[in-house]
C-alpha cells in the first residue's frame, strides 16, 4: 500500500452531537455532565462515528481536567469521569469488532485539551502547573488508549507540556491547535503558528494538526504544517465565532454556520488532502453525515483510510 495513498480518517465533534441528542440544557462540564448521566448516548456517538467509517474516535473527557471540574466541585469525579469515558469508547469499538468488520480497524486516541478553556490563552495556567495537570490525564487514560491527541491548544506552553506528557507515556502523540479564523498563521493567542509547530516537534510529537478553527483558516496554516516533516492533518469546526465562547460558559451562544454541510465539508477536506495532509475528521458541529460523506469521497478518489500515518 502506497503511504501517500493513505489517510487516518478521524471522528467527528463530540460535545455539539451530545447536544442534540441529549434531553439536558449545557452546561460549562457538559461532556462530562453527560458521561455521568447519558453514557450510553456518548456510546451511540463513538458508535456512529465508526460506522460512519472514522478509524479513530477521542474519549469524552475533553471538559474533565482537574481545574475544571474542582471549579465545579467535583474534583473527586476526575478519576471515574476518565474511566467512564474509557468504557465507553472501548464499548463501542468491541460492538464494531464483534460485526467482523473487515479492513477497519479502530484506534482510540486519549484526550489532552486546554486546561482551563477553550480559546482563551489568557486562562492557562503557569508552566509547572500545565506540565503536572498534563501528567494526571495522561495516567488516567494511557491504559485504556493507543494514542494521545493533544487538542485545541492555543499557546505554545499548552503545546510543550502536553505534548511531552503524553510522549512520557511511550504512545504516539498528535498535537492540535486552534487557530485564529482570521489568520490561519497565527494561534488565537497570537503567538506564530510556525512556533508552536517547532515546539511540538521538539517535545516529540508524531504527528501535527489543527482543529477547532474555520475550515478556511486551516487552509492558510496547513502550509506551514507540511514544512515541518512530520504526518499532518486537520478538523475544523462549524461555528460562525468560536472564539465568542465566555471562558466558563456553555456553547448555547455560539452560532453555526450553514454553508458547511457534509458536501461543502469535503470540498475543504478534500483540498487539504490535495495539500498533503493525511489526518481529516471534524470538529464541533462536525457529526456523523459529514465523516460519512467524506468517507465516501476519500475511497472515490482511491484513497485507502488506515487508523495510522
Amino acid at each position: 500500500m502506497s503511504l501517500s495513498n493513505r489517510v487516518v480518517l478521524l471522528d467527528g465533534g463530540m460535545g455539539q452531537e451530545l447536544l442534540k441528542r441529549s434531553q439536558h440544557a449545557p452546561t460549562p462540564l457538559w461532556s462530562a455532565s453527560v458521561m455521568l448521566d447519558e453514557a450510553n448516548l456518548v456510546r451511540e456517538v463513538h458508535s456512529d462515528y465508526i460506522r460512519s467509517g472514522a478509524r479513530v474516535i477521542t474519549l469524552n473527557n475533553y471538559t474533565a481536567t482537574p481545574t475544571r471540574l474542582a471549579d465545579q466541585g467535583i474534583g473527586d469525579a476526575f478519576e471515574s469521569l476518565h474511566q467512564a469515558a474509557i468504557a465507553a469508547a472501548t464499548a463501542s469499538r468491541s460492538a464494531h469488532v464483534a460485526q467482523n468488520a473487515p479492513g477497519h480497524a479502530v484506534r482510540i486516541a486519549g484526550c489532552l485539551p486546554p486546561l482551563v478553556s477553550s480559546y482563551h490563552a489568557e486562562d492557562v495556567p503557569n508552566e509547572a502547573t500545565c506540565a503536572r495537570d498534563y501528567t494526571r490525564l495522561v495516567q488516567a487514560q494511557e491504559a485504556g488508549v493507543d494514542l494521545f491527541l493533544c487538542e485545541t491548544l492555543t499557546t505554545a506552553l499548552e503545546v510543550q507540556t502536553a505534548t511531552a506528557a503524553g510522549v512520557a507515556s511511550g504512545k504516539p502523540v498528535w498535537t492540535s491547535m486552534t487557530v485564529s479564523d482570521t489568520d490561519g498563521t497565527l494561534l488565537r493567542s497570537g503567538e506564530p503558528l510556525e512556533i508552536a509547530v517547532q515546539t511540538a516537534v521538539a517535545a516529540g510529537a508524531t504527528a501535527v494538526l489543527i482543529n477547532c478553527s474555520w475550515p478556511e483558516a486551516i487552509t492558510q496554516g496547513l502550509p506551514i504544517l507540511a514544512a515541518c516533516g512530520l504526518p499532518f492533518g486537520a478538523y475544523a469546526n462549524g461555528f460562525t465565532d468560536a472564539a465568542a465562547l465566555e471562558a466558563g460558559g456553555t456553547v448555547e451562544g455560539l452560532r453555526v454556520r450553514t454553508d458547511l454541510g457534509p458536501d461543502a465539508y469535503a470540498v475543504h477536506a478534500m483540498r487539504w488532502i490535495a495539500m498533503g495532509a493525511r489526518l481529516v475528521g471534524g470538529c464541533c458541529e462536525v457529526g456523523p453525515a459529514h465523516i460519512q460523506r467524506l468517507s465516501e469521497v476519500l475511497q472515490a478518489e482511491g484513497f485507502v483510510l488506515t487508523d495510522q500515518p
